[in-house]
């Protein structure tokens, strides 16, 4: 489904990619790890189009989108949470998810403008679609109407996970899901992505610091440390391979090996 091929990326002398290549399978989950500082968030803005590789190609199916604009890549089917959340404090919990639906819509200028007609009906059955497909499924129906200012963290979190989800992608990537949110949150968080493959079989991409996490929703693991790709397999390939051992010295490492031995 998503393919980078050799994918470097450089600003001036400081080389936050190098020659990374994965395949990240259809309908699969491919976790994206490594310490702070290793690339991961540059490889997803690669992925997204925020920036383009000096070197190297993505490639959605047999589909070359290097040179794609984000909005472009969104019409592919790529949609994005981010690790810090950007969402739209001062608007409701619905109209922060319909933005996500918008790409979708197909009225033109004037009717948009004016609210009537197409865009009116487009709107209600956008509406209607959210609260049954998105809204209902992060269970946000009790508070649709609720300001995303007033939410806990965690919340704010599920509803920067529904507008991704609005832009019914076909690729998901998700930066840091659970970044700052307790156990419980965690679990919760962790059960809608298994169910968000399981129910419309997305290809997930997942950066995350929670290791836990990453070993029991991926089948497949990418290692970066200083941009450069240091392992790939499943879980239980990478957590054994010496280079992602010694890149993961200290805590880290100890929940790796914990992890690996069922503790």
């Amino acid at each position: 489904m998503l393919t980078v091929r050799a994918a470097s990326l450089a600003f001036g002398g400081i080389q936050a990619l190098n020659d990374v290549s994965f395949i990240a399978r259809a309908g699969e989950i491919t976790a994206i790890i490594g310490p702070n500082g290793a690339g991961k968030t540059s490889l997803f803005n690669i992925i997204s189009g925020f920036y383009r590789p000096q070197r190297g190609q993505i490639l959605i199916g047999d589909q070359d989108i290097t040179g794609l604009r984000p909005d472009k890549r969104a019409q592919w089917g790529l949609a994005r949470t981010f690790q810090n959340l950007a969402l739209f404090r001062g608007m409701s919990v619905l109209d922060n998810i319909k933005l996500g639906g918008h790409i979708h819509l197909s009225s033109g200028f004037w009717s948009s403008g004016w609210f009537y007609g197409r865009a009116q009906r487009e709107e209600a059955e956008l509406r209607a679609v959210l609260e049954r497909d998105v809204i209902d499924f992060l269970e946000l129906d009790h508070i649709r109407n609720a300001p995303v200012a007033a939410l806990p963290y965690g919340l704010q979190k599920r509803v920067e996970l529904g507008r991704a989800l609005a832009m019914r992608p076909q690729i998901l990537m998700l930066d840091e899901p659970v970044a700052g949110m307790n156990r419980e949150e965690t679990e919760d968080m962790a059960r809608f992505i298994l169910d968000i493959q399981e129910r419309w079989g997305t290809t997930i991409l997942l950066v995350e610091h929670d290791m836990g996490m990453v070993m029991d929703l991926s089948n497949q693991v990418v290692v970066l440390n200083f941009g450069r790709q240091i392992a790939l397999g499943t879980p239980q390939e990478v957590q054994q391979h010496p280079e992602v051992i010694a890149a993961y010295l200290g805590t880290e490492a100890a929940a790796l090996h914990d992890h690996s031995q069922g503790g």
